[in-house]
């Protein structure tokens, strides 16, 4: 039994809770599911009529590999698919450029041109499906690639479904794959929210994330404060480029983390909804009800996996997808047990889908909505935590924007605390990480894991050799003008992007493009 008797944000936890302990005003911080300030859910039925949407974030080697993968899960029963892709890919470079030696298809799928696109969803009926894409600084144009195979493919952009992360503020928080500095990366988030209004109209078009922030170590309180504080900085761009707020923000959409401390993280989401639906009715005058709705999605806990006895990671997995779901998350990623050690296997995949679906099927979570409303110790909890994220929100704010204490360090100072308390507790063996500190084993059993084959690296460039051989060069220097001169202006570089890319321009020329004329982001010594 765990000697700790604090939350994971510091506040403690009694022994017992009454309902002296619930907040005052309790119906009205709770009003009915679906109603604001939806701390019950954004919907009024919840999982009563259907259930999350379960997606497994998949994506490794080359793009073909990938599609096999993604063709295993939809035979297993997934409802949406979330892709991984390679550093290099994220950080706008090509398989073949220098800096990606030794990383292509290592975390992710590697995506240089519309020629891997074609090839990662060969066969997927992408009017059907809903895709994720986990992509940052270049998301705008992978999003474009896959509306371009979309439209070769007869299905026009008004029929997709999916996600991009596009939250660009995170990676100078906790993550660092940025490409260019703040201001013309907000610029592309809002040219893309523009876009996607009149071009891909169900896309969520960016999915505001505290998962990456939570894996660095931020707390549940730092999650969501520093989580919501960009939400904010984004509606505050989209707002000066001229987008009325009702117009953009019900397609914004928020990626979470659940760790294994259940009722924290049950009370932590239903804070969130709490908060940021006052916001947007407050601060930015929302009518829509649906720009007040946070929706989001929830993956479990990748830094809570342990390599050691790695099979009780199947438990973990299970209790923090248990609390993702009692918390009402629109759609759920639960993590492979061997995720720790390596990139998925088939099986390890298969088992992470069938936790949700004992959880969906065999369990009676989808017969009521909201199960934990009134409990003496999560109402409290909630309140505890909406308190303490207002006040940290309000310290961000402090510094003029979230842009501006970014630039100074201070929510990476405030996670690098946090995360070395945790380490702290650890090594001390306060906090039990069974397997780990407590409850060792001599000897692991022997596991294989799935390896990426390093000849990949040459196989994508022999491809991007021969896409250069063949494709006119003069059109896409030509497109990759138009770009240059859109971003040096005011107009939305997501057309001429699309243009370069329909010419077969690759991600790396694309991304190399806007960083001759935005520059790249340099870290200052305070950060």
């Amino acid at each position: 039994m765990s000697e700790r008797r604090s939350s994971e944000s510091g506040f403690p936890i009694k022994g017992v809770y009454t309902a002296d302990d619930l907040p005052g005003e309790l119906d009205s911080r709770l009003g009915g599911p679906g109603e604001f300030p939806y701390t019950r859910g954004v919907y009024p039925t919840m999982y009563t009529s259907r259930p999350w949407t379960m997606r497994q974030y998949a994506g490794f080697g080359t793009a073909t590999e990938s599609n096999a993968r993604y063709h295993q899960l939809l035979r297993a029963g997934t409802m949406g698919l979330s892709v991984a892709f390679d550093l290099p890919t994220q950080m706008g470079y090509d398989s073949d450029d220098p800096i990606a030696h030794g990383e292509v298809g290592k975390v992710g799928v590697a995506i240089d041109s519309i020629e891997d696109m074609r090839l990662l969803f060969d066969g997927i009926p992408l009017d059907k499906v809903s895709t994720s894409m986990t992509i940052n600084a270049p998301g705008s144009v992978l999003l474009l690639l896959y509306q371009l195979v979309a439209e070769e493919n007869g299905v026009p952009g008004s029929a997709l479904n999916g996600t991009i992360q596009n939250d660009i503020l995170k990676e100078y928080i906790a993550r660092g794959t940025y490409i260019f500095p703040p201001k013309p990366s907000l610029r592309l988030v809002a040219d893309t929210f523009g876009y996607c209004r009149s071009e891909v109209p169900k896309w969520n078009t960016i999915s505001i994330s505290g998962y990456h922030m939570a894996e660095a170590g931020a707390s549940p309180v730092q999650e969501i404060a520093f989580t919501l504080a960009n939400g904010v900085e984004y509606v505050r761009a989209a707002i000066a480029a001229g987008l009325a707020v009702d117009d953009f923000a019900p397609r914004l959409s928020f990626f979470f983390v659940a760790r294994t401390t259940l009722l924290e993280e049950v009370a932590k989401f239903r804070a969130a909804r709490r908060i940021w639906a006052r916001l947007m009715r407050d601060e930015f005058g929302a009518k829509n009800p649906k720009s007040m709705m946070l929706r989001f999605h929830t993956q479990t806990a990748g830094v809570q996996l342990t390599a050691q006895q790695p099979e009780v990671n199947l438990v973990r997995v299970a209790v923090q997808g248990l609390g993702a779901v009692l918390g009402g998350t629109q759609s759920l990623h639960t993590n492979s047990f061997d995720e720790a050690i390596a990139l998925p296997t088939e099986k390890a995949a298969r088992l992470a889908l069938r936790t949700q679906q004992v959880l969906a099927y065999e369990t009676d979570l989808t017969a009521t909505v909201d199960p934990f409303a009134g409990s003496y110790v999560v109402e409290a909890m909630t309140a505890e935590i909406e308190t303490a994220a207002d006040a940290l929100m309000a310290r961000v704010f402090e510094h003029g924007s979230a842009v501006d204490a970014i630039e100074v360090g201070f929510q990476k100072r405030e996670i690098e605390q946090s995360a070395y308390r945790i380490a702290q507790e650890i090594d001390s063996g306060e906090r039990v990480v069974v397997g780990l500190n407590r409850f060792a084993i001599d000897a692991e059993e022997p596991y294989e894991p799935l390896r990426v084959d390093p000849a990949i690296e040459a196989a994508q460039a022999e491809r991007l050799a021969k896409l250069r051989a063949e494709r006119d060069s003069a059109a896409v220097e030509r497109a990759l003008v138009e770009l240059r001169e859109t971003a040096s202006g005011t107009g939305n570089v997501l057309h001429p992007m699309k243009a370069a890319l329909r010419e077969r321009a690759t991600v790396g020329e694309v991304c190399g493009a806007l960083r001759e004329v935005w520059g790249r982001y340099q870290p200052t010594d305070r950060f």
